[in-house]
């Protein structure tokens, strides 16, 4: 028999927002609360809302898989004399903080998976369609797949470079059960259905917004146009570029979620969800109390300090003045020498001490899917093919971030992959997709100090399953 391995504390992140706190004991007494819980639509509604907030853990996407550890991994940012990050952006992945850090993401997002297969089995959903059933499930089947795809790509080979490589856990069942490893390609077999399903299940979802409190908001929902979005990153990953480019433009076409004006760009991630140009996010009021300390102060082995050529990035690459320079950084100075501070997530009500003057429409969170994302993956997916519709699709958002059109530039007026990347490479700091998009081109990186190069290698893409997975199996 299989020893307990994802259920444990998960029962607490499902339920916390609810009075049945004592569900935490895995009981028979227990499992009868968990079906009275999950046998009505405000209780299902209770265990979703716990769903996501467990997205927002430090381990999750309330840090570390956001502007914290991928991107360090990205080498965007560095921590001068701290061992862990300096063993982190070295890929040194047996370092034993790394180690820890790295169990922890992989414990909580299966924790979370648990969770939110607890909704997926109960009886309600899988006897009752319909509204409000159809979107209930819609949401949850999304947010399976999107967990595990992140594993996915973050514990796995990449999936183009060995199509027959070992993949992870697929968790389909609220058990206390070790579900068994799968391979890569089934992983990804199971979540694309899962989306798939999710797509469909979602797709009448605008006929009821705002029909009730949990339908109001849905880009902090899984909603359909996520499930679309994440359909494009996930076919983009395993190479199928003509249904990445169907998905990405499906989101462009009619998702409604537009690009900011560059006039728009500054505040406009803040500490919030774009109202343009977030597809989906986490609600989190508290986000600023983790971006402050790591980004905005200056803390000797603690806070992250972009890497010291950062501005070359932005400087040395297309034409026009590009306002995410601005946006997205505030400039130090120490002595005669200047430096920056990542600026783009921090809070600036919460900043400034005015948060009770924040306007009501703006949602405190993090960003997990916008727009920008489709338009480079349309663009690159459309290269070799359709060069005029890539270079429109990709003229399109740089326009939007203060930049020329690509063919008016004077070093390189041709859209290039390289081109693509530069701007994927600037576009998304903070937000914890650079190192995937590295991983998924098998690309070399330049190391934070500027002067080292890490060749690609699985010693750098692939990082190990955490030891406490195959303790637990025997």
């Amino acid at each position: 028999m299989k020893k307990l391995r994802y259920i444990g504390l998960a029962l607490y992140s499902l339920f916390f927002m609810t009075a049945c706190q004592d569900f935490l004991d895995i009981t028979p007494e227990g499992q009868v609360k968990q079906e009275e819980l999950l046998s009505t639509t405000s209780g299902i509604e209770d265990a979703m809302y716990g769903v996501y907030s467990q997205l927002r853990l430090e381990a999750l996407y309330g840090q570390e898989m956001s502007f914290s550890t991928l991107d360090i991994m990205a080498q965007y940012l560095d921590c001068y004399g701290n061992l862990a990050i300096t063993a982190l952006s070295a890929y040194n992945y047996t370092y034993s903080v790394i180690e820890d850090l790295f169990e922890e993401m992989w414990t909580q997002m299966y924790k979370n998976i648990s969770n939110v297969n607890a909704v997926i089995t109960c009886d309600l959903l899988q006897e009752e369609h319909g509204y409000p059933y159809d979107i209930y499930l819609g949401e949850a089947l999304g947010l399976r797949a999107f967990m595990h795809f992140d594993l996915l790509r973050l514990f796995t080979e990449q999936y183009t470079l060995n199509e027959e490589a070992s993949g992870i856990p697929y968790a389909t069942e609220y058990s206390l059960n070790t579900p068994d490893f799968q391979t890569e390609k089934e992983c990804y077999r199971l979540i694309i259905n899962d989306l798939r399903r999710s797509e469909e299940l979602l797709e009448n979802e605008d006929d009821y917004v705002d029909a009730t409190n949990y339908m109001s908001s849905r880009q902090i929902h899984f909603n359909r146009y996520a499930a679309q979005a994440t359909l494009a990153r996930v076919y983009l990953t395993m190479g199928n570029k003509d249904s990445a480019y169907y998905y990405a433009n499906k989101v462009i076409e009619e998702s409604g979620y537009t690009l900011s004006e560059k006039t728009e760009v500054i505040g406009d991630l803040a500490g919030i969800l774009s109202a343009k140009e977030t597809i989906f996010g986490v609600y989190y009021a508290q986000f600023y109390s983790l971006v402050y300390p790591k980004l905005q102060q200056t803390i000797s082995f603690s806070s992250l300090n972009p890497r010291e050529d950062i501005m070359d990035f932005y400087n040395n690459t297309g034409e026009g003045l590009d306002y995410r320079t601005t946006a997205y950084f505030t400039a130090t100075s120490s002595g005669s020498s200047s430096s920056y501070r990542l600026s783009k997530l921090t809070d600036v009500y919460e900043l400034q001490g005015i948060s009770s003057s924040r306007p009501s429409d703006l949602i405190q969170g993090i960003n997990l899917i916008r727009i920008p994302e489709m338009y480079y993956i349309a663009a690159e997916c459309l290269l070799d093919t359709d060069y005029d519709r890539a270079l429109e699709l990709f003229d399109e958002v740089i326009s939007h971030r203060g930049l020329e059109p690509v063919e008016t530039w004077s070093s390189s007026p041709v859209l290039t992959q390289d081109v693509i990347n530069n701007e994927r490479y600037k576009e998304f700091i903070g937000e914890g997709q650079t190192f995937f998009n590295m991983k998924r081109q098998n690309l070399s990186i330049s190391g934070v100090d500027g002067s080292t190069t890490y060749s690609p290698s699985n010693s750098i893409y692939v990082v190990p399953i955490p030891d406490i997975e195959y303790d637990n199996r025997y």
